[in-house]
């Protein structure tokens, strides 16, 4: 029994030594943060796959400005039918039995400026006819074939307004979801803070509360105090052992929350260490709101939705009256039993066709098309400036707000320390018998009430921060543009 006692106790001491161990314990600064949650959060790590799309999207328009080099073919393409055929004179059907190999070589590029194709082109085609038992070799060593709307919606054309636009939109919004990671860290950072700051609070305050009790117990038996006073003690006390009970859970919620943010796993415990101080700035509102129409990408999705409004109209447009297609092709081309003679006897080839549609009776289809893509373009250009006035008077209320945070902080942190400082004159003069329990009461009240307004002062000034970097997209510190490497964000 005594070898299964001591086996036990030894056991038990190192697996609690393991699990103290496990736990490793990270003192995490604000800054520190901020930096992580801009490194490893999952909200960070989605605005960069965000980005990647758009990239991409981006890369996508930019390949249909370059040549295409594409080699296509059919093989085998066997037929046996009826072949309607022109001879002596007169048409007649001849039965066909034949089977063709085609290859094709083309190098396209789009012409955006009309929104037509140019091609140069080289085909070869084997033909083989079991009814006549012949072969023949059909080449066509190269060919020019251009292939050009007439009077038609030219989507080339927009694209290269809209999509770089897009681009860059995207690049701005990346920025922007950054910041808005830097301000879901403040939230998270000052809600743990706040946590931490009332588990201490509460610790104190039970502290306080039990020294309290015991000492009114003895004075009420000297008589010094009446009963009610006594139990108002008691309650105190009992009070108090709740709210540190309660806030002790909702430390752990906290700490899981910004722990789950910042990608730690559970084997990693936060402290956090309150900024001591914050940045001596003041901002200017016309530089903010020059800034923020340069930078912001809302600003930019604005001019990008009037954009496509606009091309809407240009389709609607187009597609309502006459639409004309413009093919021509020029080249060489040979047929001969012999492979080496289809490339040596070559003849010219060169073919032009123009097809055209006119809606003669639509009922109205084409116009309505169109006033209804005007009528768009017209709500989107009211909707976009009055959302224009909204942003700038929101951003401006926005700007006076950040400017008088400091002033706050430093209210509230002088608050902070008058409060303690009146508690403990408060509490002493209730141990000499000089006030009433519902006076200390008071003062303890009014101690955490100050503790915990300071530090919600301290979450504002950031909250304001950065939210003006994130509509500005701008380094108000540094005096710089917000920017990063693109390029690492694809690798």
């Amino acid at each position: 029994m005594k070898r299964l006692f001591t086996f036990t106790t030894i056991a038990l001491f190192l697996f609690s030594f393991q699990n103290a161990a496990a736990q490793e314990i990270r003192k995490l600064t604000f800054d520190e943060v901020i930096r992580l949650s801009e490194e490893q959060s999952p909200q960070a790590l989605m605005a960069k796959h965000r980005f990647r799309s758009s990239y991409w999207q981006y890369r996508t328009f930019v390949a249909q400005y370059r040549p295409s080099l594409t080699l296509s073919g059919t093989t085998p393409d066997y037929s046996t039918a009826y072949t309607r055929v022109y001879t002596g004179g007169q048409w007649e059907y001849v039965p066909t039995n034949m089977m063709q190999n085609l290859g094709s070589l083309s190098l396209a590029q789009n012409i955006g400026l009309t929104g037509g194709s140019i091609a140069l082109q080289s085909d070869l085609t084997l033909q083989n006819d079991f009814e006549a038992k012949t072969n023949k070799y059909i080449s066509t060593p190269v060919s020019i074939r251009l292939n050009q709307p007439i009077l038609r919606y030219n989507s080339l054309k927009w694209q290269k307004k809209t999509e770089p636009l897009k681009y860059e939109v995207a690049k701005k919004t990346f920025l922007s979801n950054i910041e808005g990671v830097h301000t879901q860290a403040v939230q998270n950072f000052f809600s743990l803070a706040l946590a931490q700051i009332n588990v201490q609070i509460a610790n104190m305050n039970y502290l306080n509360a039990d020294t309290l009790w015991r000492m009114s117990q003895g004075r009420y038996q000297l008589g010094t105090i009446a009963e009610d006073e006594l139990l108002q003690m008691q309650l105190s006390w009992l009070n108090s052992e709740t709210s540190r009970k309660e806030a002790e859970m909702n430390l752990r919620d906290r700490e899981i929350r910004l722990r789950s943010f910042l990608g730690f796993n559970n084997n990693i415990r936060i402290e956090l260490i309150l900024p001591s101080k914050i940045p001596d700035l003041q901002v200017d509102a016309q530089e903010v709101l020059d800034l923020a129409h340069a930078n912001n990408p809302d600003i930019l999705d604005s001019q990008l939705a009037i954009l496509q409004a606009q091309s809407s109209v240009a389709q609607a447009k187009a597609e309502k009256g006459l639409n004309a297609n413009l093919v021509a092709s020029f080249g060489m081309q040979g047929k001969d039993p012999d492979f080496n003679t289809a490339y040596s006897a070559l003849s010219r080839s060169q073919g032009i066709r123009v097809g055209f549609t006119l809606p003669i009776l639509d009922w109205g289809l084409g116009r309505g098309k169109y006033k209804m893509a005007r009528s768009s373009l017209e709500l989107t250009q009211v909707q976009e400036k009055q959302a224009m006035v909204d942003f700038d008077q929101n951003l401006t209320l926005d700007v006076e707000q950040f400017n008088l945070q400091a002033e706050q902080v430093a209210i509230a942190a002088k608050s902070d320390t008058v409060a303690k400082k009146m508690f403990e004159v408060t509490k002493q003069r209730f141990l000499i018998g000089k006030i009433a329990v519902l006076e200390l009461n008071n003062a303890d009240t009014k101690k955490d009430q100050n503790r915990r307004a300071y530090v919600q002062s301290l979450q504002n000034y950031w909250n304001y921060f950065f939210n003006l970097r994130s509509l500005a997209l701008y380094d108000f510190l540094d005096r710089k543009p917000l920017e990063t490497d693109y390029e690492l964000l694809l690798q």
